[in-house]
C-alpha cells in the first residue's frame, strides 16, 4: 500500500481528471445512463458525493475520537442518492467539487498521529483513518469508468491497478476463492491465491475490471475454468487489528 502523502497525492489527481470529464457534461447527458445498470451519470456522481462526505465523517471521528453528529445509514444514503440524481449538471458538479475539496482539506489536517486510528466502515468493519484514502481513490477511478464518458479500465493508474490487485488477491485468499494465481503481464507482477483453480493472466487493468465486475474475462488467459467471484470491493485482510 502507498503511504499516506503518496496516496493524498493520487486521490487529488483522480479528482482533477474526473471533474474535467464532469464539469463537461450537459444537464441531457447528466440523465442519461452510466454503466451501471439502473443509474444515471446523475446517480454516479450523487454517489461519489455522498461517499466522499461519509469519509468525511469518519475522518472527523478519528481527529476527534467523537462521532460529528449522527451518522447516515444506508436508507438514508439511498434517499439522498435518489433526491440528488435528477439534479442539473451544473449542480451536480458543484456538489461533487465542495464534497471532494472538503475530503482533501479535512485528510490534510488529520494529524499524524491519528492516521492510525481505527474507524467503522458502514458495513461493519474496521479499518485504519489513513486506509480512507485509498478507498476514496478506488471510488474515484472505477466510478470514472462507469460514468460511460470515455474513459476505460486502460486509463487506471499502473499503481492504482497494482495496490487493488495484489488487495484483492489477499482478500480472495482469505475467502478459500479457487483460483491460484492471477498475472499481471504488463505490469511484471503476480499475485499468488493459493488452492486448487486456474492461473488467470492479462494485462493488468482488464483483470482488475474482471474482479471489479466492470468486464467480461474474455480477454484473460486461463489454464482452467474460472471460478465464481465474490461481490467487489472486498474488505481486505486486516494487518491493522
Amino acid at each position: 500500500m502507498l503511504e499516506f502523502d503518496e496516496l493524498f497525492g493520487e486521490v487529488r489527481a483522480s479528482a482533477v481528471r474526473l471533474g474535467a470529464d464532469v464539469e463537461a457534461l450537459t444537464d441531457r447527458q447528466a440523465r442519461e445512463p452510466s454503466l451501471l445498470p439502473g443509474w444515471s451519470r446523475g446517480h454516479v456522481l450523487t454517489h461519489l458525493a455522498r461517499s466522499a462526505d461519509a469519509y468525511r465523517w469518519m475522518l472527523a471521528l478519528a481527529r476527534t475520537g467523537t462521532a460529528p453528529g449522527p451518522r447516515a445509514d444506508a436508507a438514508e444514503l439511498e434517499r439522498r442518492l435518489g433526491e440528488g440524481a435528477g439534479r442539473g449538471a451544473d449542480a451536480l458538479a458543484a456538489d461533487l467539487r465542495d464534497s471532494l475539496d472538503g475530503l482533501l482539506r479535512d485528510a490534510a489536517e488529520l494529524p499524524v498521529e491519528r492516521r492510525t486510528v481505527l474507524v467503522p466502515a458502514l458495513a461493519g468493519w474496521r479499518h485504519p483513518a489513513w486506509y480512507l484514502l485509498w478507498r476514496a481513490w478506488r471510488e474515484l477511478e472505477v466510478h470514472h469508468v462507469d460514468l460511460n464518458t470515455g474513459r476505460t479500465s486502460a486509463g487506471w493508474p499502473d499503481g492504482f491497478v497494482r495496490t487493488a490487485l495484489a488487495e484483492t488477491a489477499d482478500a480472495l485468499a482469505a475467502r478459500g476463492v479457487p483460483l491460484a494465481r492471477v498475472e499481471a503481464e504488463d505490469l511484471g507482477r503476480g499475485w499468488t491465491v493459493g488452492g486448487a483453480g486456474p492461473v488467470v493472466s492479462g494485462p493488468g487493468h482488464e483483470l482488475l475490471a474482471w474482479f471489479a465486475g466492470r468486464a467480461p474475462a474474455a480477454g484473460l488467459r486461463a489454464d482452467g475454468p474460472l471460478p465464481l467471484l465474490p461481490g467487489w470491493p472486498l474488505p481486505p485482510v486486516p494487518g491493522w487489528s
